[in-house]
């Protein structure tokens, strides 16, 4: 790649780690203020993009380069975007860590779990894990890197909406005020409204935990079933997520705003979303691990559905939907079956969270 394009602009390049769609359409985003520094690992992937400007038939402004070492990108940027799901996320942070410096900003896109258990102990031979077992993407960076100032990026935002710069919103959340105006002054245009918030574990547990819901709201469509049920579907499922989300450490505020109700609404509606069409193929009568295989990119919500199942089992805690989409996507239950089962559901109060 030609080196002398990172000096020739006074201002560094924005740092983008892993090119999917959401990691395409952030980089265009952020193209239109700034040059872009991609990080991928496959050299063929980073060949086509800085030799066509394609990546995945997706089209890549002009002024975004690519690159497969970490230490450039970590040298050449100072404000990073990871966009990589949360089954690599760990490792990949950790291949960055020794290149990262407390004066890096990293503002991460995912909206997944990663699990941190004691050594030799994995998903298989565990049967309970706390809170402190279970990782947001911002608790992974602090554990595995240096760097201090952590941003999340959420809300609804389908990533082929965006790439057709259609108008749309996000949440930037950080403990940092800093993060938050650079996050903002980076990605705001005219088409795009950037929002904050201080609570980063709420913003980031409300685009988590959303996931299950739109599995449950796609099964509910393929199951052919009217606007009626998918009324009732979103707002008890708002009603779990907040619940679970407050047990996790976040502030109900937080799942009441466009991070958590706004994605909702939009994940649980959307033929876009990986979570909403995998749930739509398994109410027709597909395998799980069909669907999975089939899938171009990861739906997070069914690696969410098994960890908060476990987390379930160390606590007090109920969660209706969860605990029966587990057993539809893993023991076989069918869609129907636990849509009766749900309908039955000894629980006759509307909203009691703010009591």
């Amino acid at each position: 790649m030609d080196m002398n394009w990172r000096k020739s602009s006074e201002n560094k390049p924005i740092g983008v780690i892993g090119i999917g769609s959401f990691g395409t359409a952030i980089s265009n985003l952020l193209a239109e203020k700034n040059n872009v520094l991609v990080y991928a690992r496959d050299e063929a992937v980073v060949e086509a993009i800085n030799k066509t400007h394609m990546v995945k038939n997706r089209k890549l402004a002009p002024s975004i380069r690519a690159t497969t070492d970490p230490e450039m990108v970590c040298d050449s940027c100072n404000v990073m975007f990871p966009m990589i799901p949360s089954s690599a996320f760990r490792e990949v942070m950790i291949r960055f860590a020794p290149y990262l410096h407390p004066y890096h900003f990293l503002i991460h896109g995912t909206k997944g779990l990663s699990l941190n258990l004691p050594e030799g102990k994995d998903l298989g031979n565990i049967k309970k894990i706390r809170r402190k077992n279970i990782c947001t993407m911002s608790e992974v960076i602090m554990e595995e890197t240096v760097v201090e100032r952590i941003g999340c990026l959420a809300g609804p935002n389908l990533a082929k909406e965006l790439l057709e710069n259609q108008p749309g919103a996000t949440v930037i959340a950080s403990r940092y005020n800093e993060v938050i105006r650079e996050g903002q002054q980076l990605l705001r245009s005219d088409n795009f409204q950037v929002y904050g918030n201080s609570d980063i574990i709420g913003v980031e547990l409300s685009g988590v935990l959303k996931n299950i819901i739109a599995i449950a709201s796609g099964a509910l469509s393929g199951l052919g079933l009217g606007d009626n049920a998918k009324g009732l579907l979103i707002s008890r499922g708002m009603v779990e997520l907040v619940y679970l989300g407050k047990a996790m450490g976040g502030s109900t505020k937080s799942f009441l705003g466009l991070a958590g109700v706004g994605d909702l609404v939009t994940t649980c509606n959307s033929t876009l979303s990986r979570n909403y069409t995998l749930g739509f193929r398994l109410a027709k009568g597909e395998k799980l691990t069909d669907i999975v295989a089939d899938m171009e990119e990861v739906a997070e919500g069914v690696n969410t559905v098994k960890l908060i199942k476990l987390f379930l089992e160390s606590t007090d805690l109920r969660a209706p939907i969860t605990e029966n989409l587990y057993k539809v996507l893993f023991e076989d239950l069918k869609v129907e079956a636990a849509l009766q089962y749900l309908m039955k559901f000894p629980i006759y109060t509307d909203i009691d969270f703010f009591d």
